[in-house]
């Protein structure tokens, strides 16, 4: 037999339809290479594998990432608080850093004032020598001034054992006098706020009459 006869024998043999015993044609099942599918098969799972452990490794960078952040706002907010209870407490101590001195000036001021307080003696001084104390005590009153000193006066407010001192208590008719200043007999003094020195008052005292 030729080869162009064997050929064409095979082409008729490919071109018949196998058919079951009713004679319906059966389907052809593709035919594929075994050791490609399972090559194939192992591609993807490796691929699904890498993808696993890719997200894996994404999934704790993320974490840390956090974690790192976390510590890191945290420690920027300590510093930030530190930095400004540093500031506080400088400005704090600027504040008070005179006190000493100041408290010191304070008898100096009050010997201006009972000075030129007594009006009958203060005026018949000579004139220019009078100008001349009193420019000198105001330049210092405002020295103390610029430095925070400022002067307490209590009059005629609530008495507070907290900022005053209290010399004497006098009795008062009034009772919404009670318990009130009624005259001071010595200046207080605060500094930036703080009672540096209390100043000395006398204090009203109602008493209800019991009659008999």
């Amino acid at each position: 037999m030729s080869d162009d006869n064997s050929k064409n024998q095979n082409a008729e043999a490919d071109d018949i339809i196998a058919t079951d015993e009713e004679g319906n044609p059966l389907k052809k099942t593709p035919q594929s290479k075994k050791s490609d599918d399972g090559d194939v098969v192992a591609e993807e799972e490796r691929g699904e594998e890498t993808i696993g452990k890719l997200r894996e490794k994404l999934k704790i960078c993320v974490e840390e990432k956090q974690k790192y952040l976390d510590g890191w706002q945290r420690d920027k907010a300590d510093f930030i608080n530190s930095r400004k209870r540093d500031k506080d407490a400088n400005a704090e101590f600027v504040r008070f850093a005179n006190e000493g001195l100041l408290a010191e000036l304070i008898p100096v001021l009050d010997s201006f004032g009972m000075a030129m307080g007594n009006k009958e003696l203060w005026e018949k001084a000579d004139k220019n020598w009078r100008t001349g104390v009193e420019y000198i005590a105001s330049q210092l009153k405002k020295i103390l001034d610029d430095n925070g000193l400022k002067e307490i006066d209590p009059s005629n407010s609530k008495f507070d054992p907290m900022r005053d001192e209290a010399i004497e208590y006098v009795k008062v008719d009034e009772k919404e006098m009670d318990q009130v200043v009624t005259s001071v007999i010595q200046k207080g003094y605060s500094l930036n706020g703080r009672v540096l020195k209390a100043p000395k008052v006398r204090v009203g005292e109602f008493k209800e009459q019991v009659l008999g």
